[in-house]
């Protein structure tokens, strides 16, 4: 027998708030080009809320996932809604070329933008459409797809002041009261919320769940719920979850420097440990060590990635009872020892 040992994977929930420190794995696919073309006047909060999306994506994820870049129509820099200024990367002009087009094109529109042709763009769209380019348009950005042609018979979703124009002007457009669409390898979206949504949408088409799921961890603290009452969204706060479930995982967040034992945890919350282990069998597929042990892991890795705190001290203020424990589970975990990790950063 060896004394080689498994790595350790983390359950669901720690997964996600840990993706972007795990090992890569063993392929990775080129990244995937997204284009976005600025038309004047673009919204600057949709536009920034889809890109976000996809810098959020690398940062999730240890290999990037996602190359982008901006395109102006005919100058540069391109001036937003809000008077600011963004320098595009390439300008579409008549001299374009368009055999190295991005496998992902979205139209940037906004309250303000031209709903009339634009000759070029119009030319790009059809080629790209030709090279079975996925097309997207944010705001009103859709009006140039179906100034193209190319949502005849599909349906679209546009800031509704663009609705009674997109109903006069394009028949053969089904023109939805979804802030969301998506048809066929056309997608679009009414406004800056829908942008992110649409995004994240697309992002988990190509790279699966795992990757929203992780993007939201980090985009989604500040959700704005019902409740005057507003504070960061923590996994905890999941409605779905029973609330017992959630005493137990509020306890044990709290409680990161000196753990409770399972037996404690549960009597504190009125509970048999057995109970305990269902719940969290039942609704985090996991034990309640296995997740106490990833979230005190998971604190470890802030300290260290986030503090020039010794290494030893954030053992202890993570729970460890040895600094040798704790690097051994860190390792287990993120295939590194705390001391590399922290020379990579």
């Amino acid at each position: 027998m060896t004394g080689h040992k498994e790595k350790r994977n983390f359950s669901a929930k720690m997964r996600d708030a840990n993706s972007a420190f795990l090992p890569a794995g063993s392929t990775q696919s080129e990244p995937t080009h997204v284009g976005f073309i600025l038309q004047k006047h673009f919204s600057m909060m949709a536009f920034t809320a889809a890109v976000d999306a996809v810098v959020t994506a690398n940062l999730v994820n240890t290999s990037p996932l996602f190359s982008y870049e901006t395109l102006a129509l005919d100058s540069s820099p391109v001036i937003s809604d809000l008077g600011i200024e963004i320098a595009a990367d390439s300008i579409i002009n008549d001299t374009s070329s368009h055999k190295n087009l991005p496998e992902i094109l979205i139209i940037c529109g906004g309250f303000r933008c031209s709903t009339g042709v634009h000759p070029t763009l119009n030319k790009l769209l059809k080629e790209a459409a030709k090279q079975g380019v996925i097309m997207g348009g944010i705001w009103n950005g859709a009006i140039a797809l179906a100034h193209a042609g190319l949502l005849d018979k599909l349906s679209c979703a546009v800031h509704p002041d663009n609705h009674a124009f997109m109903r006069e002007r394009f028949p053969h457009v089904t023109t939805s009261d979804q802030v969301f669409v998506r048809d066929n390898n056309r997608l679009s979206c009414a406004g800056p919320i829908s942008a992110l949504e649409m995004m994240l949408y697309l992002i988990g088409e190509i790279h699966g769940k795992a990757i929203i799921r992780a993007i939201r961890e980090i985009l989604s603290c500040d959700q704005v719920s019902e409740s005057s009452d507003i504070r960061l969204n923590q996994v905890i706060d999941d409605p779905c979850l029973p609330e017992k479930l959630r005493e137990v995982m509020s306890l044990m967040a709290a409680n990161i420097e000196e753990p409770i034992s399972a037996e404690e945890l549960s009597e504190l919350v009125g509970i048999s440990r057995r109970q305990t282990e269902r719940l969290f069998q039942h609704n985090l597929e996991t034990s309640p060590s296995r997740y106490y042990l990833e979230l005190r892991i998971t604190h470890a890795r802030r300290l260290l990635l986030q503090t020039n705190d010794s290494i030893t001290n954030i053992a202890l203020a993570s729970g460890f009872v040895s600094t040798s424990h704790f690097s051994n589970c860190y390792k287990d975990y993120f295939g590194v020892s705390p001391t590399l990790a922290r020379e990579k950063r």
